[in-house]
């Protein structure tokens, strides 16, 4: 096994509790599932939100699906000029037997502009 880090991130269509909650769930329940991770194999999960997301913690979302042993915390990206705006960025350590190149990082909605050469 290693320690792998697979990224992703999501844009809001707004800063809304349960819009955030339920976008970000989505964000996290597809990256662990194409990268097939089962949860005894995360070690830690990061969250970052644009400054000005600031209706609810991305974290609550993924105690909300049930993992709430996993070490998780919030941060705020950089308030970078031009940068795009309500984006919430993830990026989960995992104990996984593959090699690093295999790992499938996801950008959804938006946010697939951020790396046009990682996302699906």
């Amino acid at each position: 096994m290693a320690v792998r880090a697979i990224r992703g991130a999501i844009q809001l269509d707004t800063d809304e509790r349960e819009h955030l909650l339920k976008s970000t769930a989505e964000l996290l329940s597809k990256t662990l599932h194409a990268n097939n991770v089962d949860n005894s194999s995360l070690i830690s999960i990061l969250f970052t939100a644009t400054p000005d997301v600031t209706s609810e913690f991305p974290a609550l979302a993924a105690r909300e699906l049930g993992l709430g042993d996993v070490p998780l915390m919030c941060f705020v990206e950089m308030d970078v000029a031009g940068a795009m705006p309500r984006v919430i960025r993830l990026l989960i350590n995992a104990d996984l037997d593959v090699p690093r190149s295999e790992i499938q990082h996801v950008y959804l909605r938006g946010a697939t502009a951020l790396r046009l050469d990682l996302a699906q």
